[in-house]
């Protein structure tokens, strides 16, 4: 198994490591799962995501290429941005998610999963032949990655820069910071559904495990890839392999059928014909008509990923039964018990006490029909637990405090 450049890091804080995409990552660190969950969302959570994919893209054709292979339009992009997109194939199915970075005018850095780094480097290969002046590079192994998560971790930040200010408070912004001598890319970008979120690239033999260092002298927590998925799953965001990619059936999930497809894809400009277009329009106007509850539209879109909460007590796990009005309609696509921090409201203003509970939510694979509001059944240990589907379990407005949805 591969390893990280933060390895020894990671065992030197206590964490137990396990194989994840053919890398030894940390699953947890001894506070446990809980902790650091709740760790992130009061405090700041330090995350090492550096076994994923980065590929460099640098000439006078990256533009091209880039709104050819991917959902998103890069030419949407100024210097300095950043956005979520997808690889998609001819049917409107996933290859991959992954962000897009617009370091400078000329140079652009995506970032893939993991565990599909080498098909998405193969398809990209494949595909760039197609185009001239294209300079297509994997950098993951040059260029380390560390998330930075929760409502403190701008002032964590700020206090260890160096040089630079950091990118304006706006979701998919980025800038570049100088710590203690290392060059730092740092966007306000990340996977936890917090508003105050950055992720970090710098140079894997420049710096990067002091950066760390000062990040933990800082207070910010270690979270290992436990935390990092009830924290993705409580925010309702997608994982590949579950929410994106083969379903439980085996069939491939149409990308619109994630409510995040509406960032990742873009029709604005007519002339642009990228991989999918077709099939993904076809999805996108079957979704208008669910908005109006005409689901007759079901062969271009057939599920829809909705969140859930369980009202009776369990753990809905991946791949469990789902029922609607007596019969089946889906399956759970990832579920989970969740820790969250009870709070106060005054207004418009949260305060998290320091009393927490836990609860069961999950995402589910449901027929489209199978609205928010409606209550379900999911079948656990061959019991019929009642759910509800709802609009989020986390309320995270861009500057406040990200809190649990009851």
């Amino acid at each position: 198994m591969k390893q990280t450049l933060f390895f020894d890091r990671h065992t030197a804080l206590g964490a137990r490591m396990v194989d994840f995409a053919g890398w030894q990552m940390p699953i947890q660190y001894p506070q446990g799962i809980v902790a650091e969950h709740l760790t992130t969302r009061k405090h700041a959570g330090l995350f090492d995501v550096s076994h994923m994919g980065r590929f460099s893209l640098t000439g006078d054709g990256a533009p091209a290429f880039l709104r050819h292979v991917l959902t998103n339009d890069c030419e949407k992009l100024t210097a300095g941005q950043a956005q979520y997109t997808i690889l998609a194939n001819d049917t409107g199915g996933a290859i991959d998610d992954a962000f897009l970075y617009r370091l400078t005018a000329e140079k652009f850095l995506l970032v893939v999963n993991a565990s599909n780094k080498e098909k998405d480097w193969a398809h990209l290969q494949e595909q760039v032949f197609g185009f001239s002046d294209v300079v297509l590079e994997d950098v993951s192994d040059e260029v380390a990655m560390l998330a930075l998560q929760g409502p403190k971790s701008e002032t964590i930040l700020q206090s260890i820069i160096t040089e630079g200010t950091l990118p304006e408070p706006k979701r998919n912004a980025l800038g570049k910071v100088s710590i203690g001598g290392t060059q730092v890319w740092a966007a306000r970008t990340g996977y936890t559904g917090e508003p105050a979120c950055f992720e970090l690239f710098i140079p894997a033999a420049e710096g990067a495990l002091a950066v760390w260092d000062k990040l933990i002298e800082a207070e910010a927590g270690p979270i290992g890839l436990g935390a990092r998925d009830t924290l993705r799953l409580e925010a309702g965001l997608p994982l590949y392999g579950h929410e994106l990619g083969t379903g439980k059936d085996g069939k491939e999930i149409p990308i619109y059928a994630i409510a995040q497809a509406g960032f990742a894809i873009s029709f604005t400009d007519p002339n642009r014909q990228f991989i999918g277009r077709q099939a993904l329009e076809a999805q996108a106007h079957a979704k208008i008509f669910y908005k109006s509850q005409d689901y007759s539209e079901t062969a271009a879109l057939p599920k829809m990923v909705r969140q859930m909460r369980l009202l009776d007590k369990g753990i809905a796990r991946d791949g469990a039964a789902v029922y609607y009005e007596s019969r089946p309609v889906g399956w759970v696509s990832s579920g989970t018990m969740v820790p969250f921090w009870e709070y106060q409201k005054n207004g418009q203003a949260v305060q998290l006490t320091d009393e927490h509970s836990q609860r069961a939510v999950g995402l589910c694979m449901i027929e489209p029909n199978v609205s928010v509001g409606s209550e379900i059944e999911i079948e656990v240990r061959g019991r019929k637990l009642k759910a509800k589907i709802v609009a989020k379990n986390l309320e995270n407005h861009q500057d406040s405090t990200a809190y649990a949805v009851i």
